[in-house]
């Protein structure tokens, strides 16, 4: 707390869908700070999402239930506008690989720009995560493979529903 009042982080993102990876990020940037809110993307610009926003929410909302300082929280306005509604002064975004590095560099000059009073607090991702991404677990799960390892249950039981996986040997198609 500073002067008696907690001090608010916001992990923004798509979470589209939400990964093991995020979920390190986010426990651990709870553990730093009083309150986190994390902001979820109501309609990316850069990506179309393959799971509706209240979908994504219910995910991140039934796997941070056990953190009492984290919230989850829709918006649609520019990120440092979001945190600033928030009385956030710092963003907590995850790096896994350079290729992150070279988006988040980018991303945080132009917030910077818009908002030199938030600051983004960049955590590397925990090495067993440091491959995990959204749009690899949705790859391996349309293609029936199993991600259970990767994302929580209610995403993994999600992609099993959407994505049933074929019986050995099965052909793909009726022409097969």
């Amino acid at each position: 707390m500073k002067d008696g009042t907690p001090v608010t982080a916001i992990c923004p993102g798509t979470y589209d869908p939400v990964t093991n990876g995020h979920l390190d990020i986010i426990a651990r940037a709870a553990g730093i700070f009083d309150r986190v809110v994390v902001g979820v993307v109501r309609e990316p610009q850069h990506k179309q999402a393959m799971f509706a926003v209240e979908e994504r929410v219910e995910f991140l909302t039934d796997a941070l239930s056990g953190l009492e300082n984290v919230e989850v929280e829709v918006f649609a306005e520019l990120v440092v506008e979001f945190a600033r509604r928030w009385g956030a002064k710092t963003m907590v975004k995850g790096l896994r690989a350079i290729s992150d590095f070279e988006w988040e560099f980018q991303m945080h000059h132009l917030n910077r720009n818009l908002a030199p009073d938030v600051e983004t607090l960049y955590l590397m991702s925990s090495p067993q995560y440091s491959f995990l991404s959204s749009s690899g677990v949705k790859e391996v799960a349309s293609f029936g493979g199993n991600v259970g390892d990767l994302v929580p249950e209610p995403v993994a039981r999600r992609f099993q529903e959407m994505f049933p996986r074929p019986k050995p040997g099965a052909p793909l198609s009726p022409q097969e």
